[in-house]
This record gives structure tokens, C-alpha cells and sequence, in this order.
């Protein structure tokens, strides 16, 4: 028998057992879910973004 696999919902951490009984996985609940949406939809979620410097990037070349 196949061990039930488990993961920690990104917002509130608790564990969460990932099957088809867990519809918002890897998230605990829609609440959790919605929450990590707002977020994103807000942009408090960024990619850090670097600035190249183009007289020390040798690939910025003319």
C-alpha cells in the first residue's frame, strides 16, 4: 500500500495530504488558496529584477 503523500500549505503551514480528497492542494483551503491569489494580484509577490550596468556588461557591446 502506497504511503499518502503529505506537503505544507504555502500560507498557514499545516500539513496537507495530497490526494483527489484535497481539492485546493497544495494549499489547506480555499481561504489559504485566495489569500496566496490576492498576493499575487497585488504584486507583493516579485521576481527580483537586476539592472545591468552597460560599461561593465560585456554583452551591452556596440
Amino acid at each position: 500500500m502506497k504511503k499518502a503523500t503529505v506537503v505544507i500549505c504555502p500560507q498557514c503551514k499545516k500539513e496537507v495530504t495530497w490526494n483527489n480528497d484535497s481539492p485546493y492542494r497544495p494549499f489547506c483551503s480555499e481561504r489559504c488558496k485566495l489569500i496566496d491569489l490576492g498576493q499575487w494580484a497585488s504584486e507583493s509577490y516579485r521576481i527580483p529584477q537586476f539592472e545591468s550596468n552597460s560599461e561593465e556588461d560585456p554583452s551591452h557591446q556596440a
